[in-house]
C-alpha cells in the first residue's frame, strides 16, 4: 500500500527536462532510499549538514522528488538505489521507469534477511540487480562469514555484482549508532577469501576503501574483476585529502576501474557536490573524468550498445 501511494504521488518525475545540456551523461552507482524520514536524530549525523550546509530530505516522497531533480540538474542518467526492502525499490522504480537499477540490502543478523529465495525472486522480476549496500561492518560482520555464502553464490549464480562498504564510519558510530562498528572491517584485505571462492563474482567497494590506500589498491591489482565508486568520500572529506586518495588511485593505473557515486543518503545536494568536486580535480584529464562518470559504469553494468547510445542522445 505504501508503494503504490508513493507512486500515485509521484507521475511526472520520469519526464523532468535535463537543465544542464552542456555536461555529458553520468552514472551514479551510490544512491540510497528510504522507506521512512525524517532521518533518525543521531549525533553521528550531525557532522554533515553542519559542515556542508545542507537540510536533509523531509519525507520519503521529498527525497526520492529532491533527488531526481539533482539527477536531471547534472545530467545523470541511471543510478544504483539501495534500499532495506523491496518495498521502497519498487516505489522509486515505478516513480522514474528505467532511471534505476536497485541494490538489495542484506541484514546478516542470526538469520539474514532477505532470505535468499526473496532475493532471487527480487532479481527475476528486475528490481534487484545488485546486492548490496552490503553494510557488515556496522553490524560488525566481515565479508568472510559463512552466512554470506549463500547469497554470494546466488550473485555468481545470477551474475550480479555486490556492493560493499569499505571504508570508515561517521564520527561516534559505535557509541550512538552502531555498538557492533569496528574500523578494522572496513579494511578491503577481507574481502580476498571471497574473491578466491567465487572468481566470476564482481565486486565494488564503495567509498574506494578508504582510508585503507595500499589495501586498496592491492585488491584491485590483484582482482580484476574489483571496481571501486568515490562513494561518501568524495564530499565529506576534505577536497584536499580526497583528491591526494583519488590521485594515488589513479596513479596506481585504476583509471579505468574507478566510478563516481554519490552516497546522498539523507541529503540529496550532496549529488551535487559530489559531481562538481570530480569535475574540479586538477589531476585528471577529460578520458578519465569521463571514464569515472560514466564508462568504467557502463562497462561493470554490463549496459548494452543501444542503453549507452540512448544515454548520449539525451
Amino acid at each position: 500500500m505504501k508503494t503504490v501511494l508513493l507512486a500515485m504521488c509521484l507521475p511526472t518525475f520520469a519526464s523532468l527536462p535535463m537543465t544542464q545540456a552542456r555536461r555529458q551523461p553520468i552514472i551514479d552507482v551510490h544512491l540510497h532510499a528510504y522507506p521512512s524520514f525524517p532521518p533518525p536524530a543521531n549525533p553521528i549525523w550531525n557532522a554533515v549538514p553542519k559542515t556542508l550546509s545542507l537540510s536533509p530530505a523531509a519525507s520519503p516522497v521529498d527525497h526520492l522528488r529532491a533527488t531526481l531533480q539533482e539527477m536531471d540538474r547534472y545530467n545523470i542518467v541511471l543510478g544504483v538505489v539501495s534500499g532495506p526492502d523491496e518495498a521502497v525499490l519498487r516505489t522509486w522504480h515505478s516513480a522514474a521507469p528505467g532511471r534505476f537499477i536497485g541494490g538489495c540490502w542484506l541484514q546478516v543478523g542470526a538469520t539474514p534477511k532477505p532470505s535468499v529465495g526473496d532475493l532471487r525472486r527480487a532479481v527475476q522480476d528486475g528490481i534487484c540487480k545488485v546486492l548490496g549496500e552490503l553494510n557488515l561492518a556496522y553490524e560488525g560482520v566481515s565479508p568472510d562469514d559463512s552466512r554470506l555464502e549463500p547469497y554470494y553464490d546466488l550473485a555468481e549464480e545470477l551474475g550480479i555484482p555486490v556492493g560493499l562498504h569499505s571504508s570508515l564510519g561517521p564520527p561516534g558510530t559505535p557509541y550512538f549508532h552502531a555498538p557492533r562498528f569496528r574500523v578494522s572491517l572496513g579494511d578491503p584485505k577481507l574481502l580476498e577469501p571471497v574473491l578466491l571462492r567465487h572468481p566470476r563474482l564482481k565486486f565494488y567497494l564503495m567509498h574506494a576503501g578508504h582510508p585503507y590506500l595500499e589495501a586498496t589498491k592491492a585488491i584491485m591489482a590483484v582482482y580484476p574483476q574489483v571496481y571501486a565508486d568515490v562513494g561518501v568520500i568524495s564530499w565529506v572529506l576534505p577536497r584536499k585529502e580526497f583528491y591526494r586518495y583519488l590521485e594515488a588511485l589513479i596513479d596506481a593505473g585504476f583509471g579505468e576501474r574507478l566510478m563516481f557515486g554519490s552516497d546522498q543518503v539523507f541529503w540529496p545536494r550532496a549529488i551535487g557536490l559530489a559531481v562538481e568536486t570530480l569535475e574540479a580535480a586538477p589531476f585528471l584529464n577529460e578520458q578519465q573524468r569521463r571514464d569515472i562518470f560514466y564508462n568504467n559504469a557502463a562497462r561493470f553494468f554490463g549496459l548494452t550498445e543501444h542503453a549507452i547510445a540512448k544515454h548520449h542522445a539525451k
